[in-house]
Order: C-alpha cells, then structure tokens, then sequence
C-alpha cells in the first residue's frame, strides 16, 4: 500500500522525494507529506488528498533546502485520511520525523505508556507512537540505528519505518518486518523507498532488506542489521529496466500502455527458458528434479486477479503431470488447517512479491515441511526471498491498479512450472514439451492480433456505459476468464458483475436474465473441447431466449455462436489449454474503456492498492 521514500545526498531532497512518491502513486494512497533536514531544524508539511494537494500546500509555504529527506503516501488505516494523520508523524520537540508502512498491533498499549510518562501525541495513529519512542530511545544513545533498533523490539505487527531525527543531518535510517522496503546506491547518495520504482530515474542499484532488519544510509555508506544489533548480509541486485518503463509513453493511462505491452512482457517471459534441444531450462526454481518426482500434490496461493491465474494453472499442472492441483485464496488458506506435508509443492503467486495474505500462506506451508516456488514480478521483493525456489515474470513495471501484463505472465509462468513438472516426472515426452513451447512462443503474436482489433470491442464498451450490471460465463479455462472479466469491471468500473461457470447457470444464475442484459460468454475452442463447446452454444440459446444482450468470444472460424451472439469478439486459434492468454485481452480492453466512459480513473481505482501488505 503507502509509498516510502527517503533520501541523502547532494540534491534536493524535497525534489528528489517528490518525484519519488509521483512514482509509487500506482500503489493508492489518500494523503501525503515531506519532512526536510535543514540548518538543524526538521521542516514538514503534510496534506489529506492526492499529491498535489501537498505540492500545493509547498508552494504556499516552502520548506527550506536540505539534502536529507523522507516522504510518504499513506492509506488510511488508524484513523482517517486527515491532514493530522498524514504522515510523516514528529515528537513533541519536532526533532524526530517518521514514516510508516503497515500496522503496528501493540500501538494502544505503547500509546497509553507515552501518554503516562507525559507525551501528547496528537494524531489518531499507530505511527506517531514510533516517534515519540525513537525520540526516548534516541536521547540516551545519540545513534538514530540503535534506538530504532531497540524501539522495533517493542513492536508487534508488520512494518516498514524511515526516520529522520535533527541532530544526525547526514542518515536516513529505515526498518522492515512484513513490508517491502528497499534501498537504491547511487554516486554520493542513497535511497529508501517501499518499491525501486522511486528511485529508478537515479540508479538501478539495489540492496534487498531482509525481514527484521534495520538499514541505516549515508551519502557513500549502506550499513544493515538486524533488530538484535548483528550484522547482516547485504544482497545486492540490478533492476533491468529502466524510468522510461514506468513512464505513460504517450497512452491516455498507464493501463492503456500496459495492456499494449502484453505481446513484449510475454516473449520475455519466455526469453532463455527453453534449450536448444527443446527442453525446458528453469535454473530459476533450484529444486531437483528428484525431489519434483517425490511431489504427490500441488497447491496453488494467491489473491486477486493472481488466484484467477492459479485457477487457470491447475487445468494445466494435473493434465501434464497428473498430480491433484488445489488452489486456495490465500486469505483463507492458513486458517482453515490445509493438508500439507514433504510432499506437497505449493506455488506461490503475487505480483508484488509482497501480498501479506499470501506471504502468510507461504509460512505456513514452510512450517509444514513442504516446498515453496514463488510465481512474481518484482526482483528482492519478500515472496520469493523466503521461497524455496522462484520464476521471475519479466512483465516490467506494472503501475495501474488493475493487473493486465502481470496477469498473462503469470500464466505463462505458470505454463512453464506445468511442463517442467511434467518434464522431471516423466509424464511429458520431450517432442510433447517443444510442441507446447512453440505454442507458448506463438502466443505473443497472436496477443498482438487481437490488440490490432479491439475498436469494436471499445465501441461496444462506451455504448454499455450506463449499464448496472454485467455478466460472466465460461467453461473449463473459460470459466477463469470470466472471473477475471468480472473483477476488472468491478475493479475499474464500479459495476455490478458476477463471472461464473457455465453448466452452473440452471443451478441459479439464470434467474439474474432479464430483457437487455449484458453478458459476456467465452467460448471454448470447437475442436479441442467440442462437447463444451456445444454445451455454452446451448448456453448462450437460453439467455439469449430470456432477452440477454449476448457478448460473444469465439475463435476464428467459430460460425456456431453467430446466430445466437448479438456481438462477436473474435480470437485467433490457439490450443485449449493456452487460450485464457488471448480470451482475456478482450475483456481488459473492454472494462478499462468502459471505466473511461464512466469518467473514472483507470490506473488508481477508488479504495484499492497496488500491493495489499497488510492482513
């Protein structure tokens, strides 16, 4: 959720800061503030609102010039989006400064102490409590790392601090349990930020922050530890991609561009996973080959627009290894005591590598004994650092809210996990794997195909703009797809709409038909699944007889669905099991369209976040 940033060096730091939270504004937030070290003094300024609200408020009243500085954007949790609650949070001397990612769970307890020995703390949150015990803690040790050493000692809950205090001009001192925090070494400067996006316009290196870990940065100086004081292993890493990708490059919204660079981010995903023989090459996932052959059950973690794709997995994983695929919603999964022992391979799937939900679920697994593969996008984020294994997507920088690119590369990894199992045990032949993967490399192509055909669908999209509700239907991987349609619609739009499967639509579904209602139906392929295609023809009868406006996705050639559909979306042919790679591209087009007509913000949705790190 709340975007980090802090800095040190010769620049601007408010600049410098600023530009920072631009960049994390994808992550959602609902007020923001600055604090600047300047002449020995802490200036601040905090506003309720987007970030111009704050921007604003500085040209009103500037703050003065200092090469020390923190930021954040905050999502309302303790308290509401006020000016008061805007981070960042100081003492009752203003010496200290904090920002603050997560919940703290023990703050009432530690508020009523500070209250006790004579703090006024004039906020309604959990932060301010951090800096008015670093402030305690600072005073008798003079070292800003130390104190927020011993004050991370005292916290219960997830995490992630930066700190500023007036009397050491020269460090930013940040700490992390449960949350992303990641440090950025340029020339004569350092940064902290909760993703390298902050930073990117200025270096592309970077250190990972393990868990329970206090960093502490100076202009030519990068020193971690843990909570206890011992030093800690600096992993450092390269982001490969640069500013310009987490640029809008001349797309109405960043959605709009990331949708466009779906047909790129899945040929990179693909890129150098495949050998010249054919086979699969994955050195990324570091578990042997006889321990995959020991593996009875897979399950599938995940959240969101991620859990669509762990559904869509699981056609694939038990029809290439024949092994049981479950997939669980992994807010769920821990409190309902899963099955789980040496040999169950979980696969853990977030785009952020940061999803709370799902990070927990990964514990769990952990502490039972089974092995863990991680399925993300961002490199040094949590997830895969604390899995055994992991298949890094090359999607890029995904801004918008809504997840497009990330989500079709998280199938195509997810392909990929499918035929390597399969490759180790023994259920795929190796000609049965190179013919998938040559599928698999079409698909780019046939992505960009349905891109250059989408005017209608966008036509289609404005023309249902003052629609209250949309339905969903699919069969086999359709029925995903359908779930993923919905939740884009619901997600960007604010519209009512439901995704289900198909054959489920006398079981009670059908009672929501009514005379001019939209629903979209996607299709599976004639020749691979005929006899459910047959089926939703049927489907697609009985609505349409009931009065539904029918929204057809069929493949090329399809004439079956014609006099049924009052709108056909056409998709090349691909194999069964691949086509949820091209049947969804439509319905992205067509949800963020429908939320541009609607006079919505398509990249920072109302109530949502880029990364859910909290529980």
């Amino acid at each position: 959720m709340c975007g980090i940033v802090g800095y040190v060096g010769s620049q601007s730091a408010l600049e410098v800061v600023l530009a920072g939270l631009r960049r994390l504004e994808y992550r959602g937030y609902d007020s923001a503030g600055v604090a600047v070290l300047a002449d020995g003094q802490i200036a601040s300024a905090r506003k309720s609102g987007k970030l111009v609200n704050l921007e604003k408020a500085l040209v009103d009243g500037p703050l003065p010039a200092g090469a020390t500085g923190i930021g954040h954007t905050r999502w309302a949790t303790h308290g509401g989006p006020t000016d008061a609650n805007a981070h960042p949070h100081l003492d009752n001397a203003g010496r200290v400064a904090v920002v603050h990612n997560g919940i703290i769970e023990n703050f009432a307890e530690l508020r009523a102490e500070l209250a006790g020995r004579g703090h006024v703390l004039t906020s309604e949150t959990d932060t301010e409590t951090v800096a008015h015990l670093l402030a305690e803690e600072f005073s008798g040790c003079a070292d800003l790392a130390e104190a927020m050493r011993l004050v991370c000692r005292r916290l219960q809950g997830a995490f992630t601090l930066v700190a500023v205090h007036a009397d050491a001009p020269d460090v930013v001192v940040g700490a992390r349990r449960n949350s992303p925090l990641v440090v950025g070494v340029g020339e004569g400067e350092a940064f902290l930020a909760s993703d390298v996006a902050a930073f990117i316009a200025h270096t592309r290196s970077a250190i990972e922050l393990g868990q329970d870990q206090v960093v502490e940065v100076r202009r030519d100086e990068v020193v971690v530890t843990g909570f206890d004081g011992r030093p800690a292993e600096v992993r450092h890493f390269r982001v490969d991609w640069d500013a310009a990708a987490a640029e809008k490059g001349g797309y109405a919204s960043f959605m709009h561009k990331e949708i466009a660079e779906q047909p790129r981010a899945v040929a990179d995903t693909l890129l150098g996973r495949i050998g010249a023989d054919g086979a699969l090459i994955l050195d990324e996932l570091r578990i042997p080959a006889a321990e995959l052959r020991e593996v009875d059950k897979v399950v599938v973690v995940a959240c969101g627009t991620a859990f669509h794709a762990g559904l869509i997995a699981k056609y694939a994983i038990e029809h290439w290894t024949r092994l049981p695929c479950e997939v669980e919603l992994a807010s769920e999964f821990r409190y309902r005591d899963p099955i789980l022992d040496a040999r169950s391979l979980v696969i853990a799937i977030s785009q952020s590598g940061e999803t709370m939900d799902t990070l927990m679920a990964l514990r769990h697994a952990r502490e039972q004994g089974s092995r863990v593969l991680a399925i993300c996008n961002t490199n040094g984020s949590t997830i895969p650092r604390e899995s055994d294994a992991v298949l890094y997507t090359h999607a890029g920088p995904e801004v918008a809210v809504a997840s497009t690119k990330a989500f079709l590369t998280q199938l195509v990894a997810c392909y990929l996990v499918a035929l390597y199992l399969g490759q180790a045990r023994g259920t795929k032949w190796g000609d049965e794997v190179l013919g998938v993967v040559r599928d698999l490399a079409d698909i780019a192509g046939a992505v960009e195909r349905v891109l250059g055909d989408m005017e209608p669908v966008r036509e289609l999209a404005r023309s249902l703009a003052g629609a209250g509700t949309v339905l969903f239907l699919g069969r086999h991987v359709g029925y995903p797809v359908a779930l993923e349609g919905a939740l884009k619609l619901k997600e960007l739009a604010y519209m009512h709409a439901e995704g289900f499967a198909a054959g489920e639509l006398k079981h009670g579904p059908i009672a929501l038909v009514e005379e001019g209602l939209p629903v979209v139906v996607v299709v599976p392929s004639p020749r691979g699944r005929c006899v459910l295609h047959d089926k939703i023809v049927s489907n697609i009868q009985e609505i349409r007889a009931r009065g539904a406006r029918t929204i057809v996705i069929a493949e090329e050639g399809d004439d079956a669905v014609l006099p049924y559909a009052d709108h056909v979306v056409r998709v090349p042919v691909t194999p069964t099991l691949l086509q949820p790679l091209v049947t969804t591209v439509p319905l992205q087009v067509f949800a963020c369209e429908l939320a541009v007509a609607r006079g919505n913000e398509v990249d920072q949705p109302r109530n949502l976040a880029k990364s859910v790190t909290v529980e």
